[in-house]
């Protein structure tokens, strides 16, 4: 990835962060940063979200870090994000070592949940759904 290649490892996770921001600008790639993923509980919405790096094209969750390797935990929490959102795609970045290491996560059961019901948008609101959930290959 280029953010890594001009940059390397070492930095903190913040100026990943900021690089990563200006190279999905400058490639056109649709994002929002630092989003509030409400957390459905019992079909209540809890007042608790968590919040992800970015989240791109609208579905793909993506988390970065900065640390010298990952571990089930960082896994674990794109999960709960994948969960919580009802999203289908995340991206674990590691910026950490000395090559960018990455991994692609998917809550398949996300695909019954969010078929035939609402779906939630970036925003936290619910919006009507097709009924299907596309998948995007990363």
């Amino acid at each position: 990835m280029a953010v890594h290649g001009e940059l390397g490892h070492g930095f903190l996770e913040a100026v990943y962060l900021e690089a990563l921001t200006l190279e999905f600008r400058n490639c056109g790639v649709p994002f929002a940063r630092e989003v509030a993923l409400p957390v459905l509980y019992r079909g209540q919405w809890l007042d608790t979200r968590y919040r992800a790096d970015f989240l791109c094209f609208d579905e793909v969750v993506v988390e970065v870090k900065a640390l010298e390797r990952l571990t089930t935990r960082e896994e674990s929490q794109v999960i709960n994000y994948l969960k919580a959102s009802a999203r289908v795609p995340g991206l674990l970045l590691n910026f950490g070592g000395r090559s960018l290491e990455h991994k692609r996560l998917v809550w398949t059961h996300a695909l019954a949940r969010t078929a035939g019901r609402r779906a939630i948008n970036r925003h936290g609101t619910r919006e009507k759904s097709a009924g299907r959930v596309p998948i995007l290959l990363l």
